[in-house]
């Protein structure tokens, strides 16, 4: 008797969703296949599933431990948020060769069916860092008696979902600083920055409208610009380990001296990046916007202003009047954009888009692809679904663009 091969093992999920990748989020089943195909009878001992989620971090350092001798001391740490075991065919036994107890495959395609549910806890995003990982997988092993286990691993993608239509992501952010320039006896005149953005929550797609008030007293000529960066930082055996990178940026005009600058709300563009990750106890993952000035031959000023990446976009409707009107009653004389009192709404979606420009705006955009293809995994291809911006937004704008909003006194003369 011949026995027969095993020709290809496969896993497949139920994915919910229009664009075909598995993802999920904490309480949801999660369910698929696994598909053997043989090229004639088999007997097997067991066909499992093994299912895990996990988030791990690792990273060395070098020591020194005296004038000829150094050590790698390595840093190591893991968060488990579920471990599941089935078994679709056979028995739990795999560990000998006996004949007794053998299940028989005939040749042909076989589907068996499998389904598990995560954790209703929260669980952490998928994510792939420089120095640790989220990850979360399926593993599918045959087992036959003489033979090497065949294996094959598949992930799949989980977000747990960031709301960023909650009032403490609504609120707006803000701050101002000074800085006086100092060369041996000499004093220059001070550099002035105010910068403020509507929120703190944001989604992949979206642009942050940045206002902002740059004055230069000095006797330089500087640059004010803004930058998007994203925090990583990983924690191990009482030690952290921190990555920032630059998401995006934008560049204003030369500013000479006794001039003033005014960005009202300059547009700077989130691209598809990972949501933030804040409650996991071994990897953080955070966003500031920076707003400053560019200073040659001096230290910059600048300012940072927290953001949240979140998944679950603003909505068009009511929570945006309500709550960052109320939250907006701050007094931002000092940026000279006043709010109105009473904020009209915003257009609806039908007035302000047909349906062909809504059909046309679902073709997929090739510059988003090429960054996809530069960031590897399942979870970027998610983000298509946050390539979109929101409905517009109505606009906020200084009704009195021409009238002084406070008594700073002017740059003086040159």
């Amino acid at each position: 008797m011949v026995l027969g091969k095993v020709k290809s093992l496969t896993i497949s999920f139920d994915c919910l969703n229009d664009s075909n990748v598995p993802v999920y989020s904490s309480g949801d089943t999660v369910s698929g296949r696994v598909s053997l195909e043989v090229t004639g009878e088999i007997r097997v001992k067991s066909l499992k599933i093994h299912a895990r989620g996990h988030a791990k971090v690792r990273w060395t350092e070098s020591r020194n431990a005296g004038s000829n001798t150094a050590y790698t001391q390595n840093y190591t740490e893991e968060v488990e948020y579920f471990n599941h075991k089935d078994i679709l065919v056979g028995h739990e036994r795999d560990d000998d060769n006996s004949e007794e107890g053998l299940h028989t495959i005939h040749s042909g395609r076989h589907e068996y069916a499998f389904s598990f549910e995560l954790p209703q806890t929260p669980l952490a995003t998928s994510f792939e860092g420089r120095h640790g990982s989220v990850r979360y997988w399926v593993k599918a092993e045959l087992h036959r008696p003489w033979f090497l286990p065949v294996k094959l691993k598949k992930e799949f993608t989980v977000f747990e979902h960031i709301d960023i239509n909650t009032p403490s992501l609504l609120s707006p952010q803000a701050g101002t600083k000074e800085k006086t320039l100092c060369c041996w006896f000499c004093t220059s005149g001070p550099i002035s920055l105010s910068a403020k953005i509507e929120r703190k929550g944001y989604t992949p797609g979206e642009s942050i409208q940045i206002f902002a008030e740059i004055e230069n007293c000095s006797s330089r000529v500087v640059v004010p610009k803004a930058a998007i960066y994203q925090t990583q930082a990983f924690y191990a055996k009482g030690k952290m380990k921190e990555v920032k990178q630059l998401v995006a940026n934008l560049r204003g005009d030369s500013l000479s001296s006794g001039k003033t600058e005014t960005w009202n709300g300059k547009q700077l563009k989130i691209p598809p990046v990972s949501p933030s990750i804040l409650d996991c106890s071994i990897i953080r993952v955070e966003y500031s916007l920076m707003v400053y000035v560019d200073i040659p031959g001096a230290m910059d000023l600048f300012l940072n202003l927290p953001l949240v990446i979140g998944t679950i976009p603003l909505h068009p409707f009511g929570s945006r009047t309500s709550s960052v009107s109320s939250q907006c009653s701050m007094n931002m004389n000092w940026l000279g954009l006043t709010l109105p009192e009473r904020p009209e709404a915003p257009p609806s979606y039908a007035e302000v888009v047909t349906e062909e420009q809504r059909q046309s705006s679902l073709a997929p955009i090739g510059a988003c692809e090429d960054f996809e293809r530069a960031l590897p995994g399942p979870l970027f291809a998610y983000i298509q679904e946050f390539r979109f911006l929101p409905p517009p937004l109505y606009s906020e704008i200084d009704p009195n663009p021409d009238q002084p909003t406070d008594d700073r006194p002017s740059c003086p003369s040159r």
